[in-house]
């Protein structure tokens, strides 16, 4: 049998009642359905799941902020599997940072330019507060993407992004980087985990959400494939 050529990363948190949210609240119940019966000639555990679309590590589809734009259950897989660029600014970011056009031009000096359609991960480090969710929200002041920098990568023909941080951008800013990216019809996961373990370019990516017919948000399973 022919060993699989791909080291695979789990770049997924797991879900629970503690999963940071956008407005703090407990955005995730897992409530026992049926117990064990040792009465019972088959024996079958359930439970039942009440969540918000936009909860974990999840995908923000076109239409979470455009009218009339692609839902979840509408995305090519395609695009959903792809070549994946990991941008590290984790030394230098902290609450207030803003990934730059520099930031990127450096990236490429480095690495070699993003190809057509990679998704870009973007690691700020911020991961690093995911088991205190208020440190984690931090009132919503955390590292984002500029406006300009959004513009940079569009001009790639990227098919998406990737943050290990609620948002790749802020209220108090517009939102920025969610009107550029989703209005061009690209995708955005938050709170992505384990971004340490991909290089920065040659490993791919697989980003499975829920398929929620009309969904605008998804939890999803990322997975980085890195080749041996």
């Amino acid at each position: 049998m022919t060993s699989f050529p791909y080291e695979i990363i789990d770049l997924t948190h797991s879900l629970s009642a503690t999963t940071p949210t956008w407005d703090g609240s407990c955005g995730f119940e897992h409530r026992l359905h049926h117990d064990y019966d040792l009465a019972a000639p088959y024996q079958f555990k359930t439970h039942t799941i009440s969540m918000n679309e936009g909860i974990g590590t999840h995908m923000d589809a076109p239409a979470h902020c455009i009218s009339g734009a692609l839902t979840i259950d509408e995305l090519l897989l395609s695009n959903l599997v792809a070549p994946c660029a990991l941008l590290d600014v984790s030394a230098a970011a902290d609450e207030n940072y803003s990934v730059s056009v520099q930031d990127l031009e450096n990236f490429e000096h480095q690495h070699g330019m993003i190809a057509s359609g990679s998704f870009i991960m973007i690691r700020t480090g911020w991961e690093r507060f995911w088991n205190d969710p208020e440190r984690y929200r931090n009132n919503y002041s955390f590292p984002s993407l500029s406006s300009k920098a959004t513009a940079f990568l569009l001009t790639r023909d990227i098919v998406g992004i990737g943050i290990d941080t609620l948002s790749p951008d802020r209220g108090d800013e517009g939102f920025p980087a969610h009107k550029l990216l989703l209005s061009a019809g690209k995708y955005i996961v938050e709170n992505a985990a384990n971004l340490e373990q991909l290089p920065p370019q040659g490993s791919f990516v697989m980003i499975l959400p829920l398929k929620i017919k009309g969904g605008t948000e998804a939890p999803v399973r990322m997975i980085g494939l890195v080749p041996k």
